[in-house]
């Protein structure tokens, strides 16, 4: 009895073992050779891919990059000169500002020379004049010098 109630309570494994059989009974019998014929179809497409629409796909973007390629080549082209006339052009008005410079310090120097020269004549015309002056002076105080002796 203790067996038999152990093999009724506690072995389950009959049990599974005809729940495993109905169910791949079921599985074969329901679904077929579906997942076949859906692996054969996804194998095709796979074939017709990589044989028809990659190698059309890699010549556009051959094509397509070619084109791409030499159109940057143009604009980098294009780019260079712009930058080189920039350069001139900024070069240009450097030169120019640098001249305007220089003529400017020369016209200056030449204003400075000049206002020494003048400064130098003043000078030497305020020498004169005092000496006059001086003489001026001294003459009137021997005039003077004369008339207070009377």
């Amino acid at each position: 009895d203790v067996g038999e109630v152990y093999s009724r309570l506690l072995d389950h494994r009959p049990v599974i073992q005809g729940e495993i059989r109905y169910f791949v009974k079921e599985f074969e019998e329901k679904r077929g050779l579906r997942e076949l014929r859906v692996l054969e179809n996804l194998k095709n497409t796979i074939f017709e891919t990589n044989e028809r629409v990659l190698p059309k796909c890699e010549q556009a973007m051959q094509d397509n990059l070619s084109e791409t390629f030499k159109r940057l080549q143009a604009a980098n082209a294009m780019i260079h000169r712009l930058q080189e006339r920039e350069y001139e052009a900024r070069k240009l008005q450097a030169d120019k500002v640098m001249a305007r410079e220089e003529k400017c310090i020369a016209h200056c120097e030449e204003f400075m020379k000049e206002q020494q020269k003048k400064r130098a004549e003043v000078d030497e015309e305020h020498r004169k004049a005092m000496e006059r002056l001086k003489e001026q002076y001294s003459d009137m105080e021997k005039e003077l010098a004369k008339y207070v002796s009377f």
